[in-house]
């Protein structure tokens, strides 16, 4: 089995926007909407609603990648701060957590994206120590589709 940090990864994203804060907030906040602007998100399911503001929510994703393969798993709130975080821990082929906090600086509006996961397939783990830089290559382009997507959405 290949070391466990070859199978961990930190990666951090940042997009900017040139829209207002709340819009952005409300687009990242309705999950469900993903699919419509982010490719790569190919389904999100609602497995459990939480609090009123989101909190407890529990979702199934899919998501395509660059490459030639798909991942799925679930995850859950752990923490909301309207219009400023939202925590969450995953499980399934990702297991670990996720931060996207978001603020406003020069009149735009940043949204950072912080995982700390670690891959459970065992195809992924065996050929990590390799494909490593992939797989970091294959998230950043993933996520700029979103980004991408996102402001097509905020017409930004």
């Amino acid at each position: 089995m290949p070391p466990a940090a070859s199978t961990s990864y930190r990666l951090t994203t940042l997009w900017q926007f040139e829209a207002p804060l709340a819009p952005v907030w409300e687009a990242i906040v309705l999950a469900e909407a993903w699919p419509t602007w982010w490719p790569g998100i190919e389904s999100v399911v609602t497995l459990a609603p939480g609090d009123a503001h989101g909190l407890g929510a529990r979702r199934l994703w899919r998501c395509k990648s660059a490459l030639p393969y798909r991942l799925s798993f679930t995850t859950c709130v752990t923490r909301i701060e309207p219009l400023r975080r939202i925590e969450g821990q995953v499980e399934g082929e990702l297991e670990g957590r996720g931060c996207c906090r978001l603020w406003t600086e020069g009149g735009l509006t940043q949204v950072r994206h912080d995982w700390q996961v670690r891959t459970t397939p065992l195809w992924m783990n065996l050929l990590a120590p390799l494909t490593r830089p992939l797989f970091r290559w294959n998230h950043d382009a993933l996520m700029r589709a979103g980004g991408r997507g996102l402001a097509r959405r905020l017409r930004a």
